[in-house]
């Protein structure tokens, strides 16, 4: 579904939540292309906590499960769309330049970044609710996590994924930048709330190590095909 979303965005002229659509499209235009970038960006966010609804629903649940966590997740989504939507149209209003209103955005999202309630948030995405077996309990459930998990996830990337609607070229790009920062800071564990300079150091770590491991498998493949 991700690559699906991506690749329509990468083939059509743009998301429809970019700015260069703005208030001059309609609802149905804007809502479909923010619910394409949701489905790009949070895709892979989303992984984990499917795969615990999947692992804990019985074969013949599991699909409607899934759907069900689905279209609770994505109903938050789809609210802060509208939220985010109308931040940046007055931002654009009081700083029309794209590159002081880029400037503005990027400043709001690492105050964002370094505070504790974006650490809250984040913990909060690591959190795995219980779920019924069986009936109307079952569902309820499914849906109540897929709204939950909504929350804490908006709660986490609304600043970043705010910095794409700022962006009137590149906007694609902005998005798969935006997008490999958030699954990055994922892969971290949960810590204590408060002020720090947030980064990416579990995927940077795995980055080194892959590429360290790379190069010596490089260096001793010739050595190894000799008689």
């Amino acid at each position: 579904m991700s690559a699906a979303a991506w690749s329509a965005l990468v083939i059509g002229p743009g998301g429809a939540a970019s700015p260069s659509h703005g208030l001059h499209e309609s609802i149905a235009s804007a809502s479909s292309g923010w619910a394409l970038m949701v489905a790009a960006m949070m895709g892979p966010l989303v992984a984990a906590p499917l795969r615990h609804v999947y692992a804990r629903s019985f074969a013949r649940r599991r699909a409607r499960a899934v759907v069900l966590f689905g279209s609770g997740y994505l109903a938050i989504w789809m609210a802060a769309g509208v939220m985010l939507l109308a931040l940046a149209a007055a931002v654009r209003l009081v700083a029309p330049q794209s590159t002081l209103m880029l400037a503005l955005g990027t400043l709001v999202a690492l105050i964002w970044e370094c505070s504790p309630l974006k650490q809250r948030c984040l913990n909060r995405c690591h959190a795995r609710s219980e779920l019924a077996a069986f009936g109307p309990a079952a569902d309820a459930d499914a849906i109540c996590f897929g709204l939950t998990h909504g929350v804490w996830c908006a709660g986490s990337c609304w600043a970043l994924m705010l910095l794409p609607l700022l962006v009137s070229r590149g906007h694609v790009a902005a998005m798969a930048a935006v997008a490999l920062w958030l699954l990055a800071e994922r892969l971290d564990r949960p810590m204590p709330p408060r002020w720090r300079v947030r980064g990416v150091g579990k995927a940077a770590r795995l980055v080194i190590a892959q590429s360290a491991d790379f190069s010596v498998r490089g260096a001793t493949w010739p050595k190894s095909r000799l008689p």
